[in-house]
């Protein structure tokens, strides 16, 4: 999935959207702290193609985008909202494709504004970003060319604490950035950072009134930090090669941005540091068991402000779950299978 796939609902609830060849699963806790109900399929019983995305607004509401084929060589995009995780998700319905008709042309990215509409942005033909929202008296607004060019497959949406869009994604040499002026308008974009970055590691987090944080890898393997109006700064080197995730939390009574990654050695990697000190500096503190090579991770707060971590390995459908314990620092509990 490109977003957290690890969310709390409305009703207090975690949920998981696991994708499969052909379709996106859902999972979600019967109780706090579980136990979990069985996979459930989002949005019917339409063919997917691989690639989803989901976004989480401010009402907890979660929105999903994926294409689907359509006829031989064509595909287009579709969206589904969950309301609460033990509701069933609405049906897929169509939003097109942002050339009118052809293939797939990369993965969305889903981000929800203040006022509660589904924005899904995607690689178009001839390698910008197209983007789609939705109306606030409902429906959709026609597809939007945002410009760019030799975009990278994997883009990062994010709606900062003002309520406004961003846009984060990554060209050869570069990083670029689009935000709205305004709530409902749309996105420009504003910037163009150079800098080595690593494809496909992009992830993008509220910070502050003010600013969305990008997370990302250079080339040399190090993990960075962009806000954009300032120079990126590096962190520390990253625990693995994989994609790393990040939310905020409050540690000791300090709002901490926390960051996870499937290390090099196989395990979680966990590092901690208050949110946009990055000067502060953070350091990787290793916790689980080994998973497979495919492993991703997530992160979540749930409704008693703890916070639980997940990893899910796509090729053996493994899902695991862990706890901040109620104690000083990041003790978490033993790590369980789901």
């Amino acid at each position: 999935m490109n977003g957290d796939w690890l969310i709390r609902g409305r009703d207090g609830r975690l949920s998981v959207y696991l994708p499969t060849e052909d379709a996106v699963l859902c999972r979600a806790e019967l109780g706090p702290g579980g136990p979990w109900e069985p996979p459930r399929k989002v949005g019917g019983d339409q063919k997917l193609r691989p690639g989803p995305a989901v976004g989480q607004g401010a009402d907890a509401y979660a929105h999903l985008a994926a294409w689907r084929p359509t006829k031989e060589g064509e595909a287009g995009l579709v969206h589904s909202t969950h309301f609460r995780p033990r509701l069933a998700p609405l049906d897929w319905t169509s939003i097109g494709h942002p050339d009118r008709t052809g293939d797939r042309t990369g993965t969305p990215a889903v981000t929800v504004d203040a006022q509660g509409r589904a924005h899904v942005f995607v690689r178009n033909r001839e390698g910008g970003v197209s983007m789609r929202g939705q109306k606030e008296v409902g429906g959709w607004g026609p597809w939007r060319d945002l410009k760019g060019a030799d975009v990278d497959d994997r883009l990062a949406a994010v709606t900062g604490e003002s309520g406004r869009v961003e846009l984060y994604a990554a060209v050869p040499g570069a990083l670029l950035h689009w935000r709205q002026e305004k709530p409902g308008s749309v996105p420009v974009l504003e910037e163009a950072m150079e800098t080595p970055v690593r494809a496909g590691t992009l992830h993008a987090l509220a910070t502050s009134a003010e600013h969305t944080t990008l997370f990302y890898a250079d080339d040399s393997g190090d993990l960075c930090a962009w806000r954009p109006g300032t120079k990126p700064v590096t962190l520390l080197a990253s625990a693995g090669p994989g994609p790393v995730t990040a939310i905020r939390c409050e540690l000791d009574g300090h709002d901490c941005t926390l960051l996870a990654q499937r290390s090099a050695s196989g395990r979680v990697a966990f590092a901690a540091y208050p949110t946009e000190q990055e000067s502060a500096g953070a350091w990787w503190t290793e916790s689980g068991p080994q998973l497979p090579v495919d492993a991703v991770v997530a992160m979540a707060v749930d409704e008693d402000g703890r916070v639980v971590a997940a990893t899910l390995s796509p090729s053996t459908g493994q899902l695991q779950i862990t706890r901040r314990k109620d104690e000083p620092g990041l003790a978490l509990e033993a790590w369980r299978e789901v």
